[in-house]
């Protein structure tokens, strides 16, 4: 290649290079793609002086799986220091800005490899299974610790991909007893921890106060989104979401509060229109409707005597109000639903069922009658609902897997 050319070329991939930048920088850039405006350079030949990284790929349409653990992240950087490692500038600095957590956007594998050889980083956590973990995954100078984004029922909770990290830390033996079943040559006794679950001690679910005498009666509905694959489809949204709705408000004596799910209606057309109409009509209903889409569960439980979800880790952590509880089943029939303990409890709401769910939910709030049952599996899906405990039981496993990781590996590990 000629001198001339070899110059062309290179200013063909700057202009590139900037042309990228000043998109990604744009509105324009889709908000569903990382845009990869790191931090590289000024790390450049840097370490960490943290013990413990987060790893969080994700754009901000996913951060609800990791803004409910960033209390107990604040808690644990008090004992081990902490920084969250992204990979979309606009997330980190929402995430910067909600925890004061350290917080560093790293758009190139090679610079987190570089920072990582220089520096005593000894556990990382997840809050999800992007595929994008396994640009983090593959380092052996530290242990690998999954968390998710909350306990659930749902086929997704029971992973083949736990096999990736060295241990999950899981709310109850309900997930030890869920991943033993059905994840094969993985042995969950000796690599699931339990903590219970932390994200509750900062949303302010446990230990709310009695509802008000006098008020009226609130049903929450908050279904779950539509999935990304047809075994994970438990979402009412389209099924029975517009005639639920409908039925509710049509009782005149109930109010209701519609919570979406922030990921309804990005991968199906029809799950928008529907959570459209559930809107509409929640809206067009005065005082006694409301769409709720704060960040924390807290505000929407602590309004409602009665919740109606689906298969979700809402369903879970609704579980210690102690209030009256209803389950969609999934229409789709490709949906895959085990049997656990919470759904032989649970009265189930099917698709034909949501024209007369007034009805249902009136029985319901007036005798209770699977209170006791209910109240019974908090402790097998979530160990101790004690405000604080799950927090504190975190913070002591993270630091004991830091010094297993330090026994386990030299000073000078190298990935």
């Amino acid at each position: 290649m000629s001198g001339a050319s070899a110059f062309g070329s290179a200013r063909v991939r700057q202009l590139q290079r900037w042309g990228m930048g000043r998109l990604r920088r744009s509105r324009f850039f889709p908000v569903t793609i990382p845009d990869r405006l790191g931090d590289d350079d000024a790390l450049a030949g840097t370490s960490l002086r943290h013990s413990v990284l987060v790893y969080f790929p994700e754009t901000q349409e996913s951060l609800y799986q990791l803004l409910p653990w960033l209390d107990a992240l604040v808690a644990l950087d008090r004992a081990a220091p902490v920084v969250v490692v992204c990979q979309d500038s606009r997330t980190a600095a929402r995430v910067r800005s909600a925890s004061g957590l350290d917080v560093l956007t790293i758009a190139r594998y090679g610079r987190l490899d570089d920072l990582l050889s220089r520096s005593r980083v000894r556990l990382a956590l997840y809050v999800s299974h992007s595929p994008r973990n396994f640009e983090c995954l593959r380092f052996t100078s530290m242990l690998h610790v999954y968390l998710g984004h909350g306990d659930s029922d749902k086929g997704v909770s029971a992973s083949n991909q736990v096999k990736a990290y060295d241990y999950c830390f899981v709310a109850g033996q309900a997930a030890i007893d869920r991943i033993a079943e059905r994840v094969h040559l993985f042995d969950a006794a000796a690599r699931c921890r339990i903590i219970g679950q932390p994200q509750l001690d900062s949303s302010g679910v446990l230990g709310l106060p009695d509802r008000p005498a006098g008020a009226r009666r609130t049903v929450l509905y908050a279904p779950t989104w539509e999935g990304a694959q047809p075994s994970v489809a438990y979402s009412s949204v389209r099924t029975h979401g517009p005639a639920l709705v409908r039925s509710l408000l049509d009782a005149g004596d109930l109010r209701v509060v519609y919570r979406p799910h922030p990921l309804t209606g990005v991968t199906s057309g029809d799950y928008a229109r529907a959570d459209a109409e559930i809107r509409a009509l929640v809206g067009g209903a005065g005082d006694r409707g409301a769409v709720d889409t704060t960040p924390t569960l807290a505000e929407a439980f602590a309004a409602a005597d009665l919740l109606v979800s689906d298969v979700s880790g809402v369903a879970l952590s609704w579980l210690p109000t102690g209030r009256p509880l209803l389950v969609t089943r999934p229409a789709t029939p490709d949906a895959v639903v085990a049997r656990t303990r919470m759904g032989d409890v649970l009265p189930q709401l099917d698709a034909t069922d949501a024209p007369r769910a007034a009805e249902l939910v009136r029985e319901h709030l007036d005798t209770d009658p699977t209170r006791a049952e209910r109240l019974a599996l908090v402790e097998y899906y979530l160990h101790d609902a004690t405000p604080g405990a799950a927090t504190a039981r975190f913070v002591a496993a993270c630091r004991d897997v830091i010094a297993e990781a330090e026994r386990l590996l030299q000073p000078d590990a190298q990935a």
